[in-house]
């Protein structure tokens, strides 16, 4: 796995690299397991706040080794909200210089954790979600081995206005240092979440409407970097039932 440290090293340095078509690249699936509490929904006049849990999951196919992730992008349903800006925030420089304990404590929306391999071994990234305003969330991410890192990572989230299915988008870009650490690439295989249903922040996120056939769906793609360079994604496409 090493081999994705020279990799990445001759990307920052310019080289030029001609990597397999996506065709071509190594499968990795990805599925997800998402709860919303309470799922009966609320209303326009009437939101519910929630709070979302779950596990995302990755495996590759055998005989490779498992890709950096390098990127999410979520859509979420229509008959959610996202109400970051009626909350305490939290600037990404700050969270990054002091951590999330220097932020407002009403800023902390939510935590997760997980595994990853970092060659031979496996380490555990830790999470805080911290609120970055009505279009922003830092995920401040832990890693302890092969060396410590702390940062953010910047998660964007955008409205959807018109589309018949889909409320949000959130786009979440991977720092290259939490790609690589020490030399070190790291490969997650798993994270458990939850987010949401802060007793300072009942209605961070909120619902106000349940879809056509009592179901919220959801969609996560997920983007990978491999060793021999190729790139690929994977989707994954679900939905969780609410009431009305």
């Amino acid at each position: 796995m090493r081999k994705f440290a020279a990799l990445l090293a001759a990307l920052a340095m310019g080289a030029v690299l001609v990597a397999p078509s996506v065709a071509q690249a190594p499968i990795t699936t990805i599925t997800v397991d998402a709860k919303v509490t309470p799922n009966k929904a609320g209303t326009k006049r009437h939101p519910q706040g929630v709070k979302l849990s779950g596990k995302i999951r990755w495996e590759s196919e055998a005989g490779i080794e498992p890709p950096i992730v390098t990127a999410f992008d979520i859509l979420i349903s229509k008959g959610g909200v996202f109400n970051g800006g009626k909350y305490p925030k939290c600037a990404m420089s700050k969270v990054n210089r002091d951590g999330p304990g220097a932020c407002p404590k009403k800023s902390i929306m939510g935590s997760a954790t997980g595994s990853a391999h970092a060659d031979d071994v496996i380490t555990h990234p830790k999470v805080t979600f911290v609120n970055g305003g009505a279009k922003n969330i830092c995920f401040y991410t832990v890693l302890t081995n092969p060396a410590r890192v702390r940062t953010c990572v910047p998660g964007k989230i955008t409205k959807l206005k018109g589309d018949p299915k889909w409320g949000y988008r959130l786009k979440v870009t991977v720092p290259q240092v939490l790609q690589v650490v020490a030399g070190v690439p790291i490969a997650l295989r798993d994270l458990k979440w939850t987010a949401g249903g802060k007793p300072w922040a009942k209605d961070w996120i909120a619902t106000t409407a349940c879809p056509k056939g009592n179901k919220w769906p959801f969609e996560v793609e997920t983007f990978y970097l491999y060793e021999d360079g190729s790139r690929s994604s994977s989707k994954y496409a679900d939905s969780v039932a609410c009431r009305r």
